[in-house]
């Protein structure tokens, strides 16, 4: 038996809650998400720092435990 993860719970919850408000209609909930994703790309222009990812060097492969 796994225990209540409250994080996820939460999301849940607020994913719920978004669909609602648009009745369920993925055309326009997914018109939100992108209007909501431009908004907050022009608020945080600059602010956001991203990291290159690191190169793996040839002929090493990782060992997965």
């Amino acid at each position: 038996m796994m225990l209540p993860d409250e994080v996820l719970e939460e999301i849940y919850k607020i994913r719920e809650e978004h669909a609602k408000a648009f009745n369920y209609d993925p055309e326009l909930i997914f018109a939100d998400w992108l209007e909501k994703r431009e908004q907050f790309e022009k608020e945080s222009k600059g602010k956001i720092i991203k990291t290159p990812l690191k190169k793996r060097k040839e002929g090493v492969s990782e060992e997965r435990v």
